[in-house]
């Protein structure tokens, strides 16, 4: 089995743990940004659905399969 010749440094360690978990933080960021910009009305470089789905609409569309 490979083992390792030499224990890895904390400060390396450290260094890879903060990139790892760098990751979903930048996604979550701008995730939040992107509900901020659609909940204040400002949004205008991407569409999105504003109305909801009527029980109508949705039986109509069942009964046609």
């Amino acid at each position: 089995m490979a083992v390792p010749k030499k224990r890895t440094s904390s400060s390396k360690r450290k260094i890879r743990n903060r990139t790892w978990k760098a990751g979903p933080v930048k996604v979550a960021s701008v995730a939040f940004s992107l509900a901020q910009s659609v909940l204040t009305g400002r949004s205008t470089s991407f569409y999105y659905v504003t109305e909801k789905v009527t029980e109508e609409r949705d039986s109509s569309y069942l009964n046609r399969r």
